[in-house]
């Protein structure tokens, strides 16, 4: 049993060395390119093409004015630009809050009975004639530039969907700290995901697509309360090429309790799940390129290999603390104080803390090139402490939460 246990923790620092050198391979090579795209953003561009946004609603009236506010205030031509804000059965507030965007010409207010956002969406889709459409959610808020940041990206013909980055908006706790540093990996991610072909995930914030992508692939389904995931993967399968652009920034309210933070990462962790089992077509399939061969494996990989390396960490811990106190129960407790000594050769040279060590000095610099990514800079905040030392602690609580629903074909809610 040990060598099994040995075999596992090898294989799960391998891959996780192989992913981080394999991010680190794809940064310097297109290191030039992402500052070519930054040049290309500074520049006038003058073909802009019609736009739909829309705004799926439900019980979001604290936030949804603030959100239709950020899309009036971008810096977009007003008559290539069109809104269409729908409140999905809300029992609140939020219908009447629309209702006060009527007066502006490029809005439209629509009403339905509660049916998931794929239907508000759907709905939206059904009277969409721009050349673009894109979907905002309703706790979300862009920035003026964000939307000219995207359009320059449709201008090679082949680009049928694009990502921007999203940030955390006004982090208040611990938990929205974390997220903000978690956000700007993503960022970094995301970036060298576009650049290999290989983006799952089409945000809800603000991702932009062709609306010819609707009229060939079809509409949003429900996909296990993950759509924008599935529509990704469904354009994947069809060699749609989705691309991301780090520039365009988009902030979002995250959770400030651990309770909804885990009932939002287990809600996503089962719609990969979940999604990845209705295509595992693409699973190691050369036809699909990096995203069939690499990138989908991998990520369901470190589903279990997360759970299994906290787990070893844990117990590892335990396994001390017992040993201290079977200590302090034969020999008591050592009051004497002294100064603690170092010998080099007792320091551990063996592979295992190698590879450990090598991983961690990796995950510490993406890290860093994450977030000059996300914020144009390197600047250290507590939320990057708070995320090295919590959130790999996090996780397997909302990843074991995700395979037992998946297991036992638990139903999984939005709220």
């Amino acid at each position: 049993m040990p060598d099994f246990h040995l075999l596992i923790l090898y294989c799960s620092l391998f891959i996780s060395l192989f992913f981080e050198v394999f991010l680190l391979i794809t940064y310097l090579e297109v290191k030039e390119e992402i500052k070519s795209e930054d040049e290309r953003m500074k520049k006038s561009f003058s073909n802009y093409p019609t736009v739909t946004i829309i705004v799926p609603c439900f019980n979001e009236e604290k936030t949804v004015r603030a959100t239709v506010e950020s899309l009036l205030n971008l810096n977009y031509p007003r008559a290539l630009l069109s809104l269409v804000l729908v409140n999905d059965g809300s029992t609140d507030n939020t219908l009447r809050v629309l209702n006060q965007f009527n007066d502006y010409p490029q809005v439209k207010v629509l009403d339905k009975e509660n049916g998931g956002k794929h239907t508000a969406v759907n709905l939206a889709l059904e009277s969409v004639t721009t050349e673009l459409v894109g979907c905002l959610d309703a706790d979300s808020f862009v920035t003026p530039e964000a939307l000219k940041k995207i359009v320059p990206y449709f201008e090679e013909k082949t680009v049928m969907a694009v990502t921007p980055s999203i940030k955390v908006h006004e982090p208040k706790n611990i938990l929205q700290y974390i997220q903000r540093t978690e956000y700007s990996w993503s960022i970094f991610l995301r970036r060298m995901l576009s650049s290999m072909g290989a983006l799952y995930v089409t945000p809800g914030p603000f991702s932009i697509f062709r609306t010819r992508v609707f009229c060939e692939l079809g509409s949003y389904h429900h996909a296990h309360m993950t759509e924008d995931m599935e529509i990704a993967l469904r354009m994947q399968k069809h060699h749609y090429k989705i691309v991301n652009s780090h520039s365009a920034h988009v902030y979002t309210i995250t959770p400030n309790t651990l309770k909804g933070l885990i009932k939002q990462r287990a809600r996503w962790a089962y719609g990969f799940i979940n999604n990845g089992i209705d295509y595992k077509e693409l699973f190691f399939n050369k036809k699909y390129g990096h995203i069939g061969m690499f990138i989908l494996p991998i990520a369901t990989f470190s589903i279990f290999s997360a759970i299994f390396m906290v787990s070893h960490v844990l117990w590892g811990w335990i396994e001390e603390a017992s040993q201290m106190l079977n200590r302090f129960q034969a020999v008591g407790f050592n009051w004497k104080l002294s100064w603690p000594s170092f010998d080099w050769y007792f320091i551990n040279t063996g592979v295992l803390p190698l590879i450990v060590i090598t991983a961690v000095g990796l995950t510490l610099f993406i890290l860093y090139l994450s977030l000059k990514l996300a914020d144009g800079k390197f600047k250290l905040h507590k939320g990057i402490f708070y995320y090295l030392f919590l959130y790999t602690f996090m996780v397997p609580l909302w990843l074991i939460k995700a395979l037992f629903d998946t297991v036992f074909k638990r139903k999984v809610s939005w709220r």
